[in-house]
Formats: C-alpha cells, sequence, structure tokens
C-alpha cells in the first residue's frame, strides 16, 4: 500500500515536469523571436530623414486672430417726446425702412391743443408790441404860447408872454384864450401879462399838470420802456410754441436714416412714457466687426491697419476690412483684460446678419519680397523679432555631404508662416524643419 502511493506521487511529479519544461520553451521560443525582430527591424526600414525647406524669396507677414459679432454701424434709439397712447405702429422687427418714414404715432389731440393755444397767444403778444411801438413813433406834443384875444393896446396887439408892454399904458394888456369873449376894462380878468422875457404864455398856467409830450408815463419817469417789455413777450410767446410743436412732431416716429427695424417695444394701444425707447433703428448698409483683444496684442493695434474677416455662413471667403477704432480703456474678462476694437469692411456683404460671428486677423506688420525660411526652422537666441527689430537665431542647414551644420542667422519680421532672414543664409540654402 504504502509502495503505490510512492510511485503515484513520482509520476505525478513527472508529469508537472514535462509541463513546466513545455512552457519555459515556449517562452524562450518567443523570447528569440522578439529579439531577431528587434536586431533586424532596423535593417528592413531605414530611419526617416529630418524635413527641409530651401530658403527663398516672399511676403513675411504678422497678424493677430481674435473672433467678434456683426453689428450696424449706426444704432439709432427712438422713442415719443411725451407720454400717450399709442395709436399707429406701422413696422415690425426685421423691416427695412427709408429715411423720413413714419414708424409709430400716439395720440396728438393734448399737443394739438397747447400748439393752438401758444399760437394764440403769440398772436396777442405781437399786437401789444406793435401798439407800443405806433405809441414809441408818435410826435410829441409841444406847448407853444397862446394866442391873443386880437385887442388892441396901447403900444401893439395884445400877445404871448414875452412882448414887452408899451411904457405909456396905463392898463395892463390882457390875454384871453382863443374864442374867449372880451372882458370888460372895468372887469378884472384876474390873470396879467407874463413879465418880459419870461417865455410863458400867459394863457398856460405855470403848474400844468399836463406833460408837454402829449404821452403819460414816459421814460423819464423812470418806468419799464413799454417797446422793450412788449418784446420780451413775443420772445417768451414764440419759446411756448416752439416747445409745444416739437411736442406735437414727437407725437410721430420718423426714421432719421434708412435701415433695418432691429425691435419695437409695444404695439397699438400701449402707454408709453416720454423719452423711452419704442423702436431701434440699425444702419446694417454700414455693417461693422465688434472685437476684442488681449492686451499683450491690442498695444500693437493701431487705426488703419488692414484686417481680413470670415463669416461662419460664408465659409472659404475673406472679406477685407480696416481697423477704425481701438478702445483706450481696457474691460477685466477674468484674469485677463481685454481691448475692444472695431473693423469696417471695404465693402460689406451682401446679406450680412446683426450679431452672427466673425472670425478676424489683422495685420501688423508686412514685408514683401524678402529673404525668407519657414518659422519652425529657426530657434531665436535674441529678442523675439515681432517688430521690435532684428533678432537673433540659428538654423540647421544640410551640407552637400548630407550632414547638417549650425548657422547663426539674423532675423527681421517673425510671421505667422514665415522668418525673414537679413543675414546669414542665401536663397536656395536647405534648412532643417521642426528640430
Amino acid at each position: 500500500m504504502g509502495i503505490g502511493l510512492s510511485a503515484s506521487g513520482r509520476a505525478g511529479r513527472g508529469r508537472r515536469v514535462w509541463w513546466l519544461s513545455g512552457v519555459v520553451a515556449v517562452v524562450l521560443v518567443l523570447s528569440g523571436s522578439v529579439a531577431a525582430y528587434a536586431l533586424t527591424g532596423d535593417d528592413s526600414e531605414p530611419s526617416r530623414p529630418a524635413a527641409t525647406a530651401r530658403v527663398d524669396r516672399g511676403d513675411v507677414t504678422l497678424a493677430i486672430a481674435t473672433t467678434g459679432a456683426l453689428r450696424p454701424a449706426q444704432t439709432r434709439s427712438l422713442g415719443f417726446t411725451g407720454a400717450g397712447t399709442v395709436t399707429e405702429v406701422k413696422v415690425r422687427a426685421g423691416d427695412q425702412v427709408t429715411a423720413g418714414q413714419l414708424l409709430a404715432r400716439t395720440d396728438p389731440a393734448a399737443a394739438q391743443q397747447r400748439v393752438d393755444s401758444a399760437r394764440d397767444a403769440l398772436t396777442e403778444a405781437r399786437t401789444a408790441l406793435d401798439a407800443a411801438e405806433q405809441r414809441q413813433a408818435t410826435p410829441p406834443t409841444t406847448c407853444g404860447p397862446a394866442t391873443g384875444n386880437g385887442g388892441t393896446g396901447n403900444g401893439g396887439t395884445g400877445g404871448g408872454a414875452g412882448e414887452p408892454t408899451p411904457s405909456g399904458s396905463a392898463t395892463p394888456t390882457t390875454s384871453t384864450r382863443p374864442g374867449s369873449p372880451t372882458p370888460s376894462p372895468a372887469a378884472p380878468s384876474g390873470r396879467v401879462s407874463a413879465p418880459t422875457g419870461t417865455g410863458q404864455s400867459a394863457g398856460q398856467p405855470s403848474g400844468g399838470a399836463r406833460d408837454c409830450t402829449g404821452r403819460s408815463g414816459s421814460a423819464s419817469t423812470g418806468g419799464p420802456d413799454p417797446v422793450l417789455r412788449a418784446q420780451q413777450q413775443v420772445t417768451n410767446a414764440q419759446l411756448n410754441l416752439d416747445t409745444a410743436s416739437d411736442a406735437l412732431a414727437g407725437t410721430s416716429i420718423t426714421a432719421p436714416i434708412a435701415g433695418k427695424v432691429l425691435s419695437v417695444a409695444g404695439g397699438v394701444g400701449a402707454v408709453v412714457g416720454g423719452g423711452t425707447t419704442f423702436i431701434t433703428l440699425g444702419d446694417v448698409a454700414g455693417m461693422e466687426v465688434g472685437t476684442s483683444f488681449p492686451e499683450a496684442d491690442a498695444g500693437r493695434l493701431a487705426v488703419g491697419l488692414a484686417a481680413t474677416v470670415t463669416l461662419a455662413n460664408r465659409p472659404g471667403e475673406e472679406f477685407p476690412a480696416r481697423v477704425t477704432q481701438v478702445d483706450p480703456v481696457g474691460t477685466a474678462d477674468g484674469q485677463l483684460v481685454r481691448y475692444g476694437a472695431l473693423l469696417s469692411f471695404d465693402r460689406v456683404p451682401a446679406d450680412a446678419l446683426v450679431g452672427q460671428s466673425a472670425n478676424a486677423r489683422v495685420t501688423i506688420e508686412s514685408v514683401p519680397g524678402v529673404l525668407r525660411v519657414p518659422a519652425t526652422a529657426v530657434h531665436l537666441t535674441g529678442t523675439d523679432g515681432t517688430g521690435g527689430g532684428p533678432a537673433t537665431g540659428e538654423v540647421r542647414l544640410r551640407t552637400p555631404a548630407g550632414g547638417t551644420e549650425t548657422r547663426r542667422v539674423t532675423v527681421g519680421v517673425r510671421g505667422d508662416q514665415y522668418a525673414e532672414i537679413t543675414d546669414g543664409l542665401a536663397e536656395g540654402d536647405e534648412v532643417v524643419l521642426g528640430w
């Protein structure tokens, strides 16, 4: 019994040894195959040479890119000048309108009544001014000596004051008003002739209450000038009429420019306040692109720089434009400060949509017909060469023997695709890319 068990154990161990030996053999075979492939792989597929490019002549352009949206060059917010109820709305958002076209209107009855009242007040003020000017233009009434009674006295006829009384007269000469009966010599007249040289009419009381100009309340009394006062009343009445007329005109909204209606705030029956926007109008014929640039690029922007714009709904087309405005103050955008800019199309694309997205590239610097290499062939060792003057760099030049050598070069403008080489290479040289 014990011998049988011992023989069976030896048989099991033999089978395990055989199985392990087989596994080891398989592993050795696989390892040998991998080693053989590794040793012969390079021989069967030679290494690929590095990409190269020839030095040539052409344009080098430096540009910065951003995104933006189309918007009208002019936007007008239109409203009524006074509060009222809307009685007419003649347009909807999206309508194209012409300059002077009626867009909406409120009830004008109250405004028209104010205009009529102001016009009547102006008419009255002008009438008062005409009367005051006519009174001022009337010649003044002078006070002259009274006419004598025609009687003859000793030494001459009775006259006004200032005539000497004859020395031989025993009875004083009397003066009467024209048309009055001649007094009896025995009856005292109560009047005597004025002393010689006094210049006063005998028939005029010395302290007369009537103004000799024939007008009461003259300027000499210190009162206001009636003509000036009337002119001021006319001026005030005209201002009131102008204000009322503007209010009446403000009951209607007309298009100040040709364009597209962008929004309408209400419909017929809406109650609106004065000065609030009711219709927004945009000049889509002068469409422009509103963009913004990070502060690192904004410092190189300037009005007049050339740009190109591409639109999402017009793939493959580029539209020339120019920078027309750069904001002097930036706006914080998280940790980044951005500066707004406007780009105006040289020719606005047909059927451009307000608010649609656009990609823009602004050309900062461009040099034509210069010696150039692809930008990936140059490793800068000096300044960055982005408009700050020449920079130094290195390139790997392919030698006639098939090797490479490092060459120091001077770099001018470093553009998006090419770098200008001002010294160190010749046209036709072969340089290594992306080393």
